[in-house]
């Protein structure tokens, strides 16, 4: 039912806004999508066992619907759903991902109100520019979103060259706009030293939504995560890279601590207007206080073509590995578990597309 009613939501919004483009004098609407689409074959072994999730399918991973309108001189509004679906977990969702309305004062004040971008995972999306192959770090291991609810505040200073942005957050994640006892706060500054090079710092605190009031299990510990970022974006080529550092990041309502830590290196070069070939690694230690044998290293490695303006194509090959334990994935179950026999292995080839409009 609550699936029902948000897609007549969206609905009514598509036709209010359509109404409200041919009428209204002064202000903007658009409406636009992005959809992530792969088909592929995985192979996967946790601790040996091969695993049901393995075989061939197309999976429909993200599909965005927005609408945006500009009001006269600084306000605007934008909605954006995220439809998923995933052949690995045989079941659909679909939630508000962005639903805020903004004040843009100048470049160097922005103001939203309601679900938005959060400081840092966009961010390193855009640096990476494949995010229709995979999330970056944060978010695929899950010390990170995309976008949250709560007051958002950026902006762009000295000519561009440096930037901010501050969040105070529910800290559920977008699909959680539940409150609790207290907020939780992200920030974010950059600077670009020099042409197509940026530098940035990170930070966050809080207790992700957790600390209920008359919960079962009261929240013992704040969550806290520093990243930090360089990156260089030129016409042909592209490279980063990111390192993060977490404490009790899952482990806000137990009584013992943890933390964990993990980097990412990407690269990129256009040998044409159409074609590129990208890679990526990924190491991560998720519990180095609890589970210090436990570690994650991924990869992947592809050749992107963009047979047109608003599609892009790419054929690619991903690896996972897992020693010592189990680790979240984005591949497979959602699970990668290496033990006594081996380590768990999951390995991902096929088309990966992007269509957006």
């Amino acid at each position: 039912m609550n699936r029902y009613l948000v897609g007549v939501g969206v609905a009514l919004a598509l036709g209010a806004a359509a109404a409200q483009a041919e009428t209204t004098d002064g202000e903007r609407t658009t409406v636009g999508g992005k959809a992530f689409i792969d088909l592929t074959r995985i192979d996967q072994k946790n601790d040996g066992v091969e695993q049901g999730a393995n075989g061939f399918g197309l999976d429909v991973k993200r599909f965005y619907l927005s609408v945006a309108h500009d009001f006269a001189d600084i306000w605007s509004a934008n909605l954006t759903t995220d439809f998923q679906y995933s052949n690995a977990i045989g079941s659909t969702g679909l939630y508000i991902k962005k639903a805020y309305l903004q004040a843009k004062v100048s470049d160097a004040l922005v103001v939203r109100a309601g679900a938005a971008d959060t400081p840092w995972v966009p961010l390193v999306d855009d640096l990476y520019g494949y995010r229709y192959v995979e999330s970056v770090l944060l978010d695929r291991l899950k010390f990170g979103t995309s976008a949250d609810w709560g007051v958002h505040v950026g902006g762009k200073l000295d000519d561009g060259r440096v930037g901010y942005a501050i969040a105070v957050l529910n800290g559920g994640g977008y699909r959680n706009p539940s409150r609790s006892k207290s907020m939780d706060v992200e920030a974010r500054i950059s600077f670009a030293p020099a042409r197509g090079v940026l530098l940035a710092l990170g930070a966050y605190s809080g207790r992700r939504g957790q600390d209920v009031q008359g919960g079962a299990s009261p929240a013992q510990h704040t969550a806290q995560r520093v990243t930090a970022l360089l990156a260089y974006t030129g016409k042909a080529f592209r490279m980063g890279g990111e390192y993060f550092t977490a404490d009790n990041w899952n482990n806000i309502t137990t009584a013992a601590k943890d933390s964990a830590d993990g980097f990412s290196v990407w690269g990129s070069y256009s040998f044409s207007r159409r074609i590129a070939g990208f890679a990526r690694i990924d190491r991560a230690k998720p519990g180095r206080d609890l589970a210090p044998r436990v570690k994650d290293a991924y990869l992947n490695a592809g050749l992107a073509y963009k047979p047109r303006k608003n599609i892009d194509l790419a054929l690619v090959v991903k690896h996972e590995e897992a020693a010592g334990g189990a680790v979240r994935t984005s591949l497979g179950t959602g699970t990668l578990s290496g033990g006594a026999v081996a380590d768990g292995r999951i390995t991902e080839v096929g088309v990966w597309g992007q269509v957006a409009f």
